[in-house]
């Protein structure tokens, strides 16, 4: 069996010390070590020589970049289909990092007893098995990403994200700028009783949604009506909810995506409400999952697979060592004017 070749052998060709070949393997001169040009090519014609392969753990255990980053979502995310809620960051993760040249390693292990997985295994960071890492969920644990920031491991989040302490890199979508673009264009055709359809979830991109919507109406000169604000389980979408949609004047509603349009969706033809002839409907998103509605839905689309480029662009730049540029990317969301909007039907 052939004898794999060590940092030593390429010093001792090289006719110089280990620790100047991991310097120039690591490119790590600079600053106080000075290594002469001539000195660094007769390593690398050392290494060229003798085919030396850098181990990657190795590499990182002394304290080096080994080009591996990490991808760990706080949710399952298989099996994919091609309208996955993960699968257009997937594909713009793997675009990122093979634009820069890295390798990436999934986590996936590590699940707890509710389903949510865990950064932490018996108090480890199983993060640091790569240089950084890109993190994703709508759910996540605030503890476990406020100990990352604390320990100052470098990652990346897929969407906006605060901590008590310190501030999270991402790479997210302006939902605010967008829901007010939905509203606005309600307001514009003559809407002035709109209704917000929410869960009642407080993550940090329904927050920009839900400041979006009160946003607008300050904007245009309106109350922002609280009773108008609907953040309800599932459930409670009943028939009876469009009666009291229309008690209220309300000729326009918009809705979170996920599970509230749909059901949303399925009411309102039960109860024989037309969209959008009796109310218009919009949806603060685009879905990942197939709607059984006949008209393309108003709505806004999220550039999911942008966000996972720059995601692995933003970590990539936070592991250089001069990188002084935005932490936090936002990018803006396209308009989808669709066939759910109309000018409200008063007769009704």
């Amino acid at each position: 069996m052939k004898k794999r070749v060590r940092q030593t052998d390429v010093a001792r060709l090289a006719g110089v010390s280990p620790a100047t070949v991991s310097l120039v393997i690591n490119n790590r001169s600079g600053g106080s070590v000075r290594i002469s040009e001539e000195t660094r090519q007769r390593v690398l014609d050392a290494v060229n020589q003798l085919s030396y392969v850098v181990d990657p753990a190795a590499r990182s255990l002394a304290g080096g970049q080994n080009a591996i980053l990490g991808v760990f979502t706080f949710e399952a995310i298989f099996p994919l289909t091609h309208r996955d809620f993960y699968y257009p960051f997937l594909v713009g993760i793997e675009e990122g990092a093979e634009e820069l040249g890295y390798d990436l390693l999934l986590f996936t292990s590590a699940g707890h007893r509710t389903g949510m997985r865990r950064i932490y295994r018996s108090g480890v960071n199983r993060l640091r098995m790569a240089d950084g890492a890109v993190l994703l969920g709508n759910e996540g644990s605030k503890e476990e990403l406020q100990r990352l920031v604390d320990e100052g491991y470098p990652f990346v989040f897929v969407g906006r994200r605060e901590v008590a302490r310190g501030d999270i890199a991402y790479a997210g979508a302006d939902y605010t700028s967008a829901t007010a673009r939905v509203v606005e264009e309600m307001m514009a055709i003559g809407h002035r009783r709109i209704a917000y359809l929410g869960t009642p979830v407080q993550t940090e991109s329904l927050l920009d949604r839900r400041e979006g919507y009160r946003r607008a109406l300050r904007a245009g000169g309106y109350d922002v009506d609280p009773s108008l604000l609907y953040l309800c389980a599932d459930d409670e979408i009943q028939p009876e909810f469009l009666g009291e949609l229309e008690s209220k004047g309300v000729t326009a509603v918009v809705v979170e995506t996920g599970t509230p349009a749909p059901r949303f969706i399925r009411v309102c033809r039960e109860r024989g409400v037309q969209i959008p002839r009796d109310l218009s409907l919009a949806m603060l998103g685009d879905p990942t999952v197939d709607y059984d509605f006949e008209a393309g839905i108003t709505m806004f689309r999220i550039p999911r697979r942008e966000m996972g480029q720059q995601a692995i662009r933003l970590l990539a730049a936070l592991l250089a060592d001069d990188y002084d540029g935005q932490r936090q990317i936002v990018l803006p969301c396209e308009f989808v004017p669709g066939s759910t909007l109309m000018p409200p039907n008063l007769a009704r």
